[in-house]
């Protein structure tokens, strides 16, 4: 009969537990519609990248508000790696990539195995080859010393725009 009783106690303590947890689930408020991307300021550290690293780091200006900074970084001690990832309008993922690192593993990486398609593309007063993958698409410069890389979901329409609006900026006065 102790037995009986033991297990009886058992369901009843469960039975108690799930009401308490549906009640919280019922009253707590939550948003299944909510935007669960979170976006971050890149201000400062562009300007921190913008003083430490041996090339122009390029950052976007005046891209529309629906484009929203989702990551940055920047690793001095990774060949000096400049990372700006965004969610462009129609939820395609765009980002600028710079670094020191010009070989083809690291373009392999941040492009996420595009290969250069053949030609170039003339946006303001810059030529960028045009890389094609099956996953990302990207939009490459290489200078003397470093590259910049504009790559990602998005379509190309919308690479050229990324790449249209960044401005290339360096040392401490760089704002």
């Amino acid at each position: 009969m102790k037995g009986k009783q033991t297990i009886w106690d058992m369901f009843r303590s469960l039975a108690v537990i799930g009401l308490v947890v549906a009640g919280i689930y019922i009253f707590v408020p939550h948003d299944d519609d909510a935007d669960p991307t979170r976006t971050v300021d890149y201000r400062v550290e562009t300007l921190t990248a913008r003083r430490a690293a041996p090339y122009p780091v390029a950052a976007p200006v005046g891209l529309p508000q629906e484009w929203r900074a989702t990551s940055v970084t920047y690793e001095r001690k990774n060949a000096n790696a400049w990372h700006l990832g965004f969610l462009a309008s129609g939820k395609e993922y765009v980002a600028v990539e710079q670094s020191t690192d010009v070989s083809p593993k690291y373009l392999s990486k941040v492009t996420q195995g595009a290969r250069a398609a053949g030609g170039t593309e003339q946006i303001g007063d810059r030529a960028w080859e045009r890389w094609e993958g099956e996953k990302y698409d990207a939009l490459v410069r290489q200078e003397q010393g470093y590259v910049t890389v504009v790559t990602g979901t998005a379509p190309f329409e919308q690479l050229a725009r990324m790449a249209g609006s960044l401005e290339f900026k360096q040392g401490p006065d760089a704002r």
